[in-house]
């Protein structure tokens, strides 16, 4: 593409006086033509690629610092510099979907331009009227994902958000996947996958994954990957959120997922160090939560309308959940599913520890009477095992009173009863995955805790669907 030529006699055209990474600082000619806050100017690099950049603060001398949403190499100093827009704007509509897009609305995945009338910014987080009250129960609508323990212990429910926590290789993008496999292709709904600061491989598996499966073209996918600048890593949650938001306005229903929220963090974090702000007492951003709040108060559910359902998974840095980003970002969800490294060891898949996990949505109001009861009868016996695994591995199994062997037994009858073979893991376990419905699940965990399968040895229970 050839490099426009700007006229450096214009009043509003800009120059680049410093370039330090991603930090580009750009000088105006006088007060009134410099642009405002999150206002968007492009520049040329010497090899004629486009740069697109964010104003992020005003200094003296009427220069602006800008964060810049691609790579700034071969760009020079006194380079000139246009005002593009206010904010970025990205295409929205039907045109959409199937396709893959990056933080500026940009299709990636080489199938031609996205043609659309219609575009917005994906800064826009005015408050809007239609938004339906909080707590509104009556309405509320389960959604089966077809895995085992997160149905039963840890119910999605329209319009809510959930989380899906856990440390490095725990199996959270794997989780997420079988969700969106089960999920989409059960509920025939629209999605908006968004990859934030994730590996590549993942981005690309997920694509090949989803085309194979007939499930491409009900959802759009916006990448901000790993390879990315921090403005593009940060600013690509604006703008998976606004692709949601404009499929709700539509009166629909979506599924938003997105894939990892603490690299939207950490993206915000690195702007924050480059330019120069006063990190907080655990080093982390002065503007966390502000952060963190502008994002998650736009997934919300509309009056008489559409809904957006986030699922989010969080990277937890050491396995430590007290991490500040971490519990920034939990205050805001539903449902916090917690993947266990222990478990992961153990070989239970989906690793997810039902007593450090929890979920607003476990009320008999939401999931009924008979779903409640089994749920809490279950955590009820998973918390006395944990109790007794502990007595176990000091005085042995055999110590234990026949009332304590009995629930010791049938709690490991239920663990294994809970994990199950994935879909998406086809390739890696040699197992065929199974979606579960909810009423099977429910059946075999009252089986279990009744003590109707106690003659059967614990392994029959180990990676299965439905009890037989």
């Amino acid at each position: 593409m050839d490099k426009p030529q700007f006229d450096p006699n214009l009043p509003d055209i800009g120059r680049v006086v410093s370039v330090q990474g991603p930090v580009i600082d750009v000088q105006f000619k006088s007060a009134e033509v410099v642009p405002s806050i999150l206002e968007v100017l492009e520049v040329y690099s010497m090899d004629n690629r486009r740069l697109v950049l964010e104003v992020q603060e005003h200094l003296p001398k009427h220069i602006v610092r800008c964060i810049a949403m691609g790579s700034t190499y071969n760009l020079r100093r006194y380079e000139l510099v246009n005002k593009v827009g206010l904010s970025i704007e990205i295409p929205v509509g039907k045109n959409c979907y199937g396709r893959i897009m990056n933080v500026l609305g940009e299709p990636i995945d080489r199938q031609g331009p996205i043609e659309s009338d219609d575009k917005r910014s994906i800064r826009n987080t005015a408050i809007r009227k239609d938004v339906a009250k909080v707590g509104q129960v009556a309405d509320s609508e389960v959604l089966e994902t077809g895995v085992k323990i997160i149905d039963l212990l840890f119910p999605m429910v329209k319009g809510s958000k959930t989380g899906i926590l856990g440390g490095a290789g725990l199996g959270k993008s794997v989780l997420i996947l079988e969700l969106i496999q089960h999920i989409v292709e059960r509920h025939h709904g629209a999605y908006v996958f968004t990859g934030v600061g994730e590996r590549m491989r993942e981005g690309n598996e997920l694509y090949y994954e989803l085309e194979e499966h007939d499930l491409l073209d009900k959802g759009m996918l916006v990448y901000g990957q790993m390879n990315e600048p921090p403005g593009a890593r940060f600013g690509v949650a604006a703008t998976g959120v606004t692709l949601a938001e404009s499929i709700q306005r539509e009166n629909k229903d979506v599924l938003f997922f997105v894939d990892n929220i603490f690299r939207f963090v950490q993206a915000g974090a690195e702007i924050s160090t480059l330019l120069g702000r006063v990190p907080s007492e655990t080093g982390y951003q002065p503007t966390l939560s502000s952060e963190v709040s502008d994002f998650h108060e736009r997934i919300r559910s509309m009056e008489g309308g559409g809904s957006i359902t986030s699922i989010e998974a969080v990277y937890v840095p050491a396995d430590d959940l007290t991490d500040l980003a971490v519990v920034t970002i939990f205050t805001y969800l539903d449902s916090i599913i917690v993947l266990s490294r222990e478990r992961v060891q153990m070989g239970l898949y989906p690793a997810i520890d039902p007593l450090q996990s929890s979920s607003s949505n476990l009320d008999p109001d939401i999931v009924g009477e008979r779903h409640y009861k089994a749920a809490r009868e279950a955590l009820k016996t998973f918390n006395r095992y944990e109790e007794l695994r502990r007595i176990v591995s000091v005085i042995g199994v055999d110590e234990l009173s026949k009332a304590d062997r009995t629930i010791y037994d049938r709690a490991r009858r239920l663990q294994n009863f809970l994990t199950q073979p994935f879909v998406v893991a086809e390739v890696f376990s040699g197992m065929k995955g199974m979606y579960v419905t909810l009423n099977q699940t429910i059946t075999g965990t009252e089986r279990i805790l009744n003590g109707d399968v106690d003659d059967r040895p614990e392994e029959d229970f180990y990676m299965i669907g439905p009890l037989s």
